[in-house]
């Protein structure tokens, strides 16, 4: 069913997300955050926070106003980005009375600045992974979970709410060495194996035909997965939570939980919010700094994007049929094409974040390593992002409190934006006693990392300088990050 008209009084503030032409250089809306900066080419303007390629390419979308009183829900959900507005609307959608707090702006940090690669998966979990340490049928479960059913959500969400999110179809994995097609094979005949086959191995002829490339020897076309803008899934969840009565508040950061007999107790700077049945935890590792449970399970790191200016060759030049890709070296490229003949293109993680210049080098670099044929690129629009990592790779996923349900979810290890929406989803089927799926990401175990985010600078590159010797004594080896 297709929602036509508002049905709440405050429906009518709020506007799906609409598309620009191209970009509109501006000044960002959302406030500088930590480590995540963003460059515009300085012939574009000068702002000091420029709004990066994603906000740039949405007309402004609705600012909501800050908490400024105390308040009583049933359920609080903090954090405004994809994990957050979709547990939000799928509460809301059930009649739930929901509230959600953002210390920014609706998809300002991870969730609003990533790639925007859909590709299956739990973090770096596979479905090779998922067979190694579950049943068949377990695995069977969790791996539709997070293939089949994530895609399938977003694409229902975007026809329920008749949202235009950029949404395209298809996914090539490119491998850098010969020996990494093992590999995609193996991970191939997993899928099969899980009773999901929509991918299909490309030898180095076949891959040409999608990526106009020397660089690579074959790959995987992956017929599920595909691409999307971010920002404006993240906007059209929180849209869709806004359509049912759900209430928004940004530049609202917490500063305490409390669970009390009668419920949990959140403060922020000027209102306490009294959620009288549970709280979601839907941010990244700093949000464990709040509770109780002090188990360290994720280490942060740092991502960088970048979109070039419009391009001298046309893009069906280097993308004929307009496929994301990503590859198989250990610190990914991954790029697509985007908005009037530019290449948006993203890779690396580092403990420590870059600046602008540092990044500019590196990714304006890649580009012309993988595209030697582009004489001329200029980058337009440069940016970073924060996430985080477990030991294991599969996001942490938890369920607490003594009373009242917490939720939060952890270690996206910079992979999930379909999987995150559906977690969003399972978290409120749990609340409501719909199903268990929530439950069996709980069944997954984690290494506690005493310090981990402290000492992030100095163990991201003692790793990554080890899977690089490995690399060097077995280079058919593939380990992706």
């Amino acid at each position: 069913m297709k929602i036509n008209k508002p049905i709440f009084e405050n429906d009518m503030k709020i506007n799906k997300p609409i598309f620009e032409n191209d970009v509109e250089y501006r000044a960002s809306h959302a406030l500088h955050s930590g480590k995540e900066w963003n460059w515009l080419n300085p012939k574009r303007g000068e702002f000091s926070h420029p709004a990066n390629y994603y906000e740039s390419s949405l007309k402004t979308w609705h600012q909501f106003a800050s908490l400024n009183a105390d308040m009583v829900c049933d359920v609080l959900v903090i954090g405004g980005g994809l994990l957050g507005a979709s547990t939000a609307l799928h509460l809301a959608e059930q009649g739930v009375d929901a509230v959600l707090v953002e210390k920014n702006r609706i998809g300002s940090a991870a969730s609003g600045r990533n790639g925007g690669q859909l590709t299956p998966g739990l973090a770096r979990w596979e479905a090779e992974t998922m067979v190694e340490h579950f049943s068949f049928e377990d695995a069977k479960r969790l791996w539709h979970f997070t293939s089949t059913e994530a895609m399938a959500l977003i694409d229902g969400i975007s026809e329920k709410y008749e949202l235009e999110l950029q949404r395209k179809r298809g996914h090539i994995t490119a491998a850098v060495h010969p020996g990494h097609l093992d590999a995609l094979r193996a991970g191939m005949q997993a899928r099969e194996y899980l009773q999901e086959t929509h991918t299909s191995l490309l030898n180095q002829d076949e891959l040409c035909e999608h990526v106009a490339s020397e660089h690579y020897f074959g790959g995987l076309l992956d017929h599920l997965g595909g691409h999307i803008h971010p920002l404006a899934l993240t906007r059209g969840l929180a849209y869709g939570f806004c359509q049912n009565g759900g209430k928004i508040y940004e530049q609202t950061e917490v500063q305490s939980i409390q669970e009390r007999a009668d419920g949990i107790y959140v403060t922020t700077a000027n209102g306490v919010i009294k959620a009288r049945k549970s709280v979601v935890m839907a941010v990244h590792h700093a949000s464990f700094k709040l509770l109780e449970e002090h188990k360290q399970t994720t280490i942060p790191f740092y991502t960088y994007v970048c979109t070039t200016a419009p391009l001298e060759l046309d893009l069906k030049a280097l993308l004929p049929t307009d496929l994301p890709v990503y590859d198989t070296q250990f610190q990914i490229d991954y790029y697509r094409g985007v908005s009037k003949n530019r290449l948006l293109f993203g890779g690396e993680g580092t403990g420590s974040c870059w600046d602008a210049a540092q990044t500019y080098d590196y990714l304006l670099g890649r580009i012309q390593h993988v595209f030697p044929q582009l004489k001329q690129v200029e980058l337009d629009f440069v940016w970073s992002g924060t996430t985080d990592l477990t030991v294991n790779g599969a996001t942490d996923s938890r369920k607490f409190g003594n009373q009242y349900p917490i939720y939060a979810v952890q270690g996206w290890s910079g992979h999930g934006v379909a999987q995150t929406v559906r977690i969003g989803k399972a978290i409120a089927d749990d609340f409501l006693g719909l199903s268990d799926d929530f439950e069996m990401l709980t069944k997954i175990q984690h290494m506690n990392i005493p310090m981990g985010r402290a000492l992030a600078p100095i163990v991201i590159p003692i790793a990554k300088t080890m899977y690089g010797i490995g690399t060097m004594m077995n280079s058919g080896k593939m380990v992706s990050f």
